[in-house]
């Protein structure tokens, strides 16, 4: 989870995640790569006496300057292109989970099973311990088996919702009357955290999500209990 003082990335918890930090590292390198040339050319030309003709009027220079920057957004533009299609890319999911926006809280359904549904409200303030996370905890928490391709299905009932998890790497806008979908898949056990991320109303900071990643037989002991 994000903590205190924290400018990174969270730890990525699947393999999507994992694109997007290794992709933003190498944006982040082009991108330094880039100032560090600029600023060095400006301070060189601000302390120097003596100007270069060359770079006052040349077609070969005008050229270079135009095809390098082409060649860079070429290099930035493919890694992002393969992660857009690996964020919509759902394939043979083994677990459907529905998950619905409502003001000010998520409902959750199972959709492989029979009557597992469930409403997540923030845990109160009455309820709290030391061993829990102020404004981040909620009673009923998502349960996912880890190692498993889970199919995510999220919308609304009254505005626009946003279904987010950053260790995940998911963000999903929940709409009403449509329906999206992403694809979790963990690969570790934990406790990972999100909250709504779009705006809808006065108690928008209040509705957090919590996703808690088992194995596949607390898993199965977990669907007993219903």
């Amino acid at each position: 989870m994000c903590t205190w003082m924290s400018l990174s990335f969270q730890d990525s918890v699947s393999p999507l995640m994992e694109q997007l930090i290794m992709f933003h590292d190498h944006v982040m390198m082009i991108i330094i790569f880039i100032t560090l040339i600029v600023f060095y050319m400006m301070f060189s030309l601000y302390l120097s006496l003596y100007v270069n003709r060359n770079l006052l009027e040349g077609q070969f220079i005008e050229f270079v300057w135009t095809i390098i920057p082409a060649v860079m957004l070429i290099f930035i533009a493919l890694p992002s292109l393969r992660i857009l299609y690996l964020i919509e890319e759902v394939n043979n999911p083994l677990l459907t989970i529905k998950g619905v926006g409502h003001q000010w809280y998520w409902s959750y359904e199972y959709s492989d099973f029979c009557q597992i549904d469930f409403d997540s409200f923030m845990s109160s303030y009455e309820d709290s311990s030391f061993n829990t996370f102020r404004l981040l905890d909620v009673d009923n928490r998502i349960v996912i088996p880890f190692g498993v391709q889970v199919r995510f299905l999220v919308s609304s009932f009254d505005v626009i919702h946003s279904w987010t998890v950053p260790s995940l790497g998911l963000k999903l806008d929940a709409l009403p009357g449509r329906v999206n979908q992403g694809l979790i898949y963990l690969m570790r056990p934990g406790l990972f955290f999100g909250q709504c991320s779009e705006i809808c109303g006065s108690n928008h900071s209040f509705m957090p999500i919590v996703l808690e990643s088992i194995n596949v037989s607390m898993f199965m002991n977990w669907l007993s209990n219903f």
